[in-house]
C-alpha cells in the first residue's frame, strides 16, 4: 500500500468536515474602513470641484478678459509713441502680448480640462462668440486668445500656468498623501478594534481545548462593552473550570463505588454458585460490567494531554504483546524503523488497543473464526499516517459516520458482542485530544480501515 493511500484515508475525511474561509475580521474592516475613506475624499473632491474649480474658472476668464478690455481700450486711445511704450511695458512687466493675427497663422485650439472649458465658455461671453482659443500659435505655446480693435484682428498672448486654478501634480502628491494617511489610519482602528476580540477568541480556543487557567481576560480595559463581555467571559471560564474539576471528582468516585461492589459481587459468585457454568457466566457479566465502566471513565476523562516525544514502533509492539494470548487475532506488522510521534504513550497504547479490541470482535475474515489485521504506519511531511485494518465484511457505508457517536453500535456488535458502543468513540476523542485526527473506511478489499494522524517528531 502506498503512502498516499493512507494519508488521503485520513485527509479526504477532515476536508469533508465544514469550514469557513473568508477574511479575517481585521481585515474586514480595514476594507470597509478604508473604502469609506475613499468614498469621502471623492465626496470631498468633488464638493471642492463644484465649490471651487467652477467658481475659479470664472473669475480667471473675467481677469482675462478684463486684461484685454483695458489693454484695448489703452491702446485705442494712445498715440503711436505711447502704444510702443505701452507694449514694451505690458510685455516686461506683465508679461502680456499684443501681437496681430494674420491669416496665414497655425494655430491648435485650446482643449483642456473641464476647467478649462467653462473658462473658455466664459470668456467667449464676455469676448465674443468668434473669440478664439488657442494653446500654441505658430508653433508658440501660451494662452492664447483673439480680439478685434480698430476693426482688425488680434491675439492676446499670456502665460497659461499664471491662470491655473490649480496645479495638477500638487494635487496629486497631496491626494496621494491623504489616501496614504487615511490607509494607515484604518489599519490602525481596525488595529484597535479588533484588539479585544482577538484576546477573546485565542482565550475561547484554550477554553475548547480544556486550558481555563490561561483564558483569563483583563478586566480592568477603558471600553465599558469590552469590559462587561471580559468579567462575563471570566466568571464563565471560573465555572467551567469548577465543572470540569468537579466532574473528574464525581468520575473517581462513581469509579470507586461502583467496582467495589462489583469485585464482592464476583467475590461472592465465585463462592456461593454451585454450577459452573452459571458461575462462570455471571463473572462474565460482572467483567463486562467493569469493562463498560472502563470505557466510560475513558471517553469522560478530561482533555488536557501532556504531550511528548513517544516512539510509535514500541508502542505498538507493546500494544500487540498484549493480543498475542489470544487464537483469534493474528496481527501482522508493516512500519518504518524509528517513527516518533508527539503524543501521550499511555493514551496512545488506548488507541491502538481498542482498535485492536474491535477489530477481533468484529473483523472475523468470512468463513473462519480468526482476525487478520495489519497495522501500517509511514511518514509524510509533519505527520505519521497509521492504518489498522481487518479483513472482515466492513461496515455499510450508511453506518460509517456512526461508528464513532458515544453509545451507537452496529448490527454486528448487537448481534455478536455485548459492548457499550464507546471504543471508537474514545479512539476519536483520544486522538483528537493529542493534535491528529481519526477516519473509518471500508478497504477497496474488504474489511474496515481505522486511520489516524499525529504530529511527527523531526527525524523520527
Amino acid at each position: 500500500m502506498s503512502e498516499d493511500d493512507i494519508a488521503v484515508e485520513v485527509d479526504e475525511q477532515e476536508e469533508q468536515r465544514p469550514k469557513h474561509p473568508g477574511l479575517s475580521l481585521f481585515w474586514r474592516t480595514f476594507i470597509l474602513l478604508a473604502l469609506l475613506l475613499l468614498a469621502c475624499i471623492l465626496a470631498w473632491l468633488q464638493t471642492l470641484r463644484a465649490l471651487e474649480f467652477a467658481p475659479r474658472a470664472v473669475q480667471t476668464a473675467q481677469q482675462l478678459a478684463s486684461q484685454i478690455n483695458l489693454s484695448r481700450a489703452a491702446l485705442i486711445h494712445a498715440d503711436s509713441i505711447a502704444r510702443l511704450s505701452l507694449l514694451r511695458t505690458m510685455a516686461k512687466e506683465e508679461g502680456l502680448y499684443i501681437i496681430p493675427r494674420e491669416n496665414s497663422d497655425s494655430y491648435i485650439s485650446l482643449a483642456g480640462d473641464a476647467t478649462q472649458i467653462d473658462m473658455a465658455s466664459a470668456l467667449r461671453e464676455r469676448l465674443g462668440k468668434g473669440t478664439l482659443l488657442a494653446s500654441q500659435v505658430n508653433g508658440k505655446n501660451g494662452l492664447w486668445i483673439s480680439f478685434e480693435m480698430d476693426g482688425d484682428s488680434y491675439w492676446f498672448l499670456t502665460d497659461f500656468q499664471r491662470f491655473q486654478p490649480v496645479g495638477g501634480r500638487t494635487w496629486l502628491i497631496w491626494l496621494s498623501v491623504a489616501a496614504a494617511l487615511s490607509l494607515a489610519g484604518a489599519a490602525l482602528f481596525a488595529r484597535l478594534i479588533n484588539r479585544p476580540l482577538k484576546a477573546l477568541s485565542f482565550a475561547a480556543s484554550r477554553v475548547r481545548e480544556g486550558d481555563f487557567t490561561a483564558s483569563r481576560l483583563d478586566e480592568a480595559v477603558a471600553t465599558n462593552e469590552i469590559r462587561a463581555v471580559n468579567i462575563g467571559f471570566n466568571r464563565m471560564a471560573q465555572r467551567l473550570a469548577k465543572l470540569d474539576q468537579d466532574r473528574a471528582v464525581m468520575l473517581a468516585g462513581i469509579s470507586h463505588d461502583l467496582r467495589t461492589p462489583l469485585a464482592r459481587l464476583r467475590l461472592e459468585v465465585e463462592m456461593s454458585v454451585a454450577d459452573a457454568d452459571s458461575r462462570t457466566n455471571m463473572a462474565l457479566d460482572i467483567d463486562q460490567l467493569d469493562a463498560i465502566i472502563g470505557k466510560f471513565l475513558e471517553y469522560a476523562r478530561p482533555g488536557q494531554v501532556q504531550l511528548l516525544p513517544v516512539s510509535l514502533n514500541e508502542v505498538v509492539s507493546n500494544c500487540c504483546a498484549g493480543f498475542r494470548t489470544y487464537d483469534d487475532i493474528h496481527i501482522q506488522l508493516n512500519l518504518q524503523p524509528d517513527m516518533e510521534v508527539l503524543a501521550d504513550a499511555v493514551e496512545l497504547g488506548r488507541i491502538i488497543n481498542n482498535i485492536l479490541e474491535n477489530a477481533r470482535k468484529y473483523g472475523k475474515t468470512p468463513g473462519t473464526s480468526i482476525t487478520n489485521v495489519e497495522i501500517t504506519a509511514l511518514t509524510r511531511e509533519n505527520w505519521v499516517y497509521v492504518k489498522i485494518r481487518d479483513h472482515g465484511n466492513g461496515v455499510p457505508p450508511d453506518q460509517l459516520a456512526s461508528l464513532t457517536k458515544p453509545f451507537y453500535r452496529g448490527e454486528a456488535a448487537r448481534t455478536e458482542a455485548n459492548g457499550a458502543g464507546l471504543g471508537l468513540a474514545v479512539v476519536e476523542k483520544t486522538v483528537q485530544r493529542m493534535g491528529g485526527a481519526f477516519a473509518l473506511n471500508n478497504s477497496s478489499s474488504g474489511g474496515l480501515s481505522a486511520n489516524f494522524k499525529l504530529q511527527r517528531i523531526a527525524g523520527g
